[in-house]
């Protein structure tokens, strides 16, 4: 069973119980055990508030659009969208591709998927020179499971690698994606946004 599966459906108490003899022997004093870098990137990125959804194939990944459509009322609506492959790929959905900011939805691909802090790398190759700011409040990002890593300066060496004609510009990060409460100083000034991760399997 992959890991986000089991990461979506919790062990059953018969699991639980084979497990506590190996933590029992772990005393208070020894260091933590580093989670693998999809587990740490799931924690992480559920606990900024986004909202996951794992596909392992193609077909699961037309459904997960779909149900984020039905749910939200977005079919034929606007859709801000600047990958002419994402356009070809969702064509069948009858939505209206747009550039402009006051479409309900954004849809795009992304870097990295950034395991530390659970947040989503972009850059001019995705967003061009918009700001975060003026782009949709509700994200639909496209990602893989080969594009988590686990710390941002693993993403930055690797975009310049990739993009070694022309490194992008604009490169940012998204890592707030739930309404900010009211006095949360820590969050002001961010860009908050809905985001809906699909992941696809491709390792």
């Amino acid at each position: 069973m992959s890991l986000f599966r089991r990461f979506l459906n919790p062990k059953s108490k018969s699991d639980k119980k084979q497990e506590s003899p190996e933590k029992a022997e772990r005393g208070k004093y020894m260091p933590e055990v580093k989670l693998p870098t999809d587990e740490r990137f799931m924690l992480n990125f559920k606990n900024n508030g986004g909202k996951f959804l794992y596909c392992e194939d193609n077909k699961e990944l037309q459904e997960a659009f779909d149900n984020i459509l039905l749910e939200n009322d977005w079919y034929e609506n606007d859709c801000f969208c600047l990958d002419p492959n994402l356009q070809d790929k969702f064509k069948g959905f009858n939505l209206n591709f747009t550039r402009s900011g006051a479409a309900p939805f954004f849809l795009s691909t992304c870097e990295y998927l950034v395991a530390n802090d659970g947040s989503i790398l972009i850059s001019s190759n995705q967003i061009k020179e918009c700001k975060l700011n003026d782009l949709p409040d509700n994200f639909v990002i496209i990602s893989s499971t080969s594009q988590l890593i686990d710390t941002i300066g693993e993403g930055l060496r690797g975009i310049k690698f990739r993009n070694k004609q022309r490194i992008p510009s604009n490169i940012t990060t998204i890592k707030n994606f739930e309404t900010q409460k009211e006095g949360d100083f820590m969050s002001y000034g961010s860009s908050t946004k809905n985001l809906y991760l699909l992941l696809l399997e491709d390792l």
